[in-house]
């Protein structure tokens, strides 16, 4: 018997290697899944899916989750998918340095997961406050993002690999890496309703066990075979070196988690992220963390 599973994201592109290998090497097959995959365009777009029912689970930055589990709601982190933030910060040819971006524009795809919270840090760091310094604009994904710094419409954007490099190669500036402020982090987590999860734990569990095998096969170098035709489909068909280039980027820095873990630090990190940029109060810190149900992943491994 087969049991399709209806699997939300924005863009589903580079984090989502792993589950693209899985679905291309029949591992889903093989646990009797058949994915449904519901791209949204946005990242919190990808949550509403989940809240609302459109989608049984999601793989998106897990603040949305964070949120609405500490005003009481439904959503649930079981997993993580990625725990590492492969972008750098890329500006117009006429923006050399962080200090250069007060007064201008940043591409994001959400005001209040994902890469405005990091570039919020990062910038900080340089002592530009959002707001007042600059200026957030709502431009999409990454995909998107890069056609508006084409466009001239914003100034710079978080770009994550091989996107950076394509800017660099396009003359503009790195400017910053996120990752150097922001070394361990839950990037994309697996969320999903509670009372769907509860009801649904048996294919939670072979959910896991096939991405679980999906990522030992994304972080072995021996397997590049394997893994870097999916990445090059899904990042820059036509540049072969530029694909590997972004593959082993993302691979070395520990990008995709083995067994999907999410170490404490990590989630400590986003929660610490979404107080300093206004999305959860001090107070809250402690009880933040009761988001993550890892009953299944124990149950999926055990």
């Amino acid at each position: 018997m087969t049991t399709t599973v209806k699997l939300a994201g924005g863009a589903q592109g580079f984090n989502w290697l792993p589950v693209f290998v899985a679905e291309e090497n029949g591992l889903f097959a093989k646990h009797g899944l058949k994915i449904e995959y519901l791209r949204m365009g946005s990242v919190d777009k990808a949550t509403t899916a989940v809240l609302e029912g459109v989608a049984d689970l999601a793989i998106t930055p897990p603040e949305g989750a964070v949120s609405n589990y500490i005003n009481g709601g439904e959503l649930r982190v079981v997993a993580s998918n990625s725990n590492r933030l492969p972008m750098s910060i890329v500006a117009h040819p006429s923006i050399a340095s962080i200090a250069e971006l007060r007064g201008k524009k940043v591409g994001t795809s959400s005001l209040t997961e994902g890469t405005a919270i990091y570039t919020q840090l990062l910038l900080g760091r340089e002592g530009l406050k959002y707001p007042g310094d600059y200026q957030f604009a709502l431009t999409g994904v990454h995909t998107k993002r890069w056609d508006a710094l084409l466009a001239g419409d914003i100034d710079c954007a978080p770009q994550p690999a091989p996107w950076n490099f394509i800017a660099e190669a396009a003359g503009y500036n790195l400017i910053g890496e996120v990752n150097d402020a922001i070394p361990e982090i839950v990037f994309a987590a697996l969320i999903a309703n509670k009372s769907w999860l509860e009801a649904n734990g048996k294919t939670v569990r072979k959910l896991l066990k096939a991405l679980a095998e999906a990522h030992a096969i994304t972080n072995d170098p021996a397997k590049e075979e394997i893994t870097l035709p999916i990445f090059r489909r899904i990042t820059v068909p036509d540049d072969a070196d530029l694909a590997l280039r972004g593959l082993r980027y993302m691979r070395d820095m520990g990008m995709w988690p083995q067994g999907l873990s999410i170490p404490g630090k990590a989630l400590d990190t986003t929660i610490d992220l979404m107080i300093r940029a206004g999305l959860l109060e001090e107070g809250k810190r402690a009880s933040a963390a009761g988001v993550f149900d890892s009953l299944y992943l124990q149950q999926a491994f055990a």
